[in-house]
C-alpha cells in the first residue's frame, strides 16, 4: 500500500465510501470484498474482509488497477 503511494486515510476513504464490485463469500478465514474508490481522481482497488469477533476490518491488498486488465470503469476485468 505505502509502496504504491496510497496512504491509510485514502484506504479508509475507499472502505467507507467506495463501491463493492466483487464479493468472495467463500474466502477463508472470512468472506472478502473488492472495492473501488477514487483518490485524487485515480482508481484504487481495496480487497478487505471483516473479522466479526474482533470487530475489525482486515485490509488484504491495495492497488491501482491496471487499465490493460480492467475495463474503462475499473469495475470489470477484461
Amino acid at each position: 500500500m505505502f509502496q504504491r503511494g496510497i496512504n491509510e486515510a485514502q484506504v479508509r476513504a475507499v472502505l467507507e465510501g467506495g463501491e463493492i464490485i466483487e464479493e468472495r463469500i467463500d474466502d477463508l478465514p472470512y468472506p472478502s470484498r473488492l472495492m473501488l474508490g477514487f483518490v485524487s481522481g485515480s482508481p484504487v482497488h481495496v480487497v478487505a474482509s471483516d473479522d466479526p469477533q474482533e470487530q475489525a476490518t482486515i485490509v488484504i491488498t491495495v492497488y491501482n488497477p491496471d487499465p490493460n486488465r480492467w475495463d474503462s470503469t475499473f469495475r470489470r476485468r477484461r
